[in-house]
């Protein structure tokens, strides 16, 4: 059976989702450790960690009985690209710009 993917934007768009990323930017750390930062219950951090690794924010390696949960990429590149067009779109529009601006200089001949 083929899981639907997340959308990138509505994984983000939660604020205790997007703290979660940070903590992990700087380390890995288990389900355990992420809910001492956060004033939710151990199940709600639980839903939210699941969110993320759908969306392929991240992995969860179970060692021991512990589950650590680390970055990975692939849920990062939907925002990536979608960003990139963006800054190629103003990239693009301020060239033209610059294009037309010089283009109307009065000559000083």
């Amino acid at each position: 059976m083929e899981q639907h993917r997340l959308d990138a934007f509505q994984v983000i768009a939660d604020p205790s989702r997007r703290q979660m990323l940070y903590l992990l930017s700087k380390d890995s750390l288990t389900i355990n450790s992420l809910a001492e930062n956060f004033d939710m219950s151990r199940p709600a951090v639980s839903k939210h960690v699941k969110v993320l690794y759908n969306a392929g924010f991240i992995t969860i390696n179970d060692i021991g009985r512990e589950r650590h949960c680390a970055l990975k990429q692939d849920g990062f590149k939907a925002l990536n690209e979608w960003l990139a067009y963006f800054d190629a779109f103003w990239g693009n529009s301020l060239k033209k710009l610059e294009v037309l601006l010089t283009d109307k200089k009065p000559s000083n001949e």
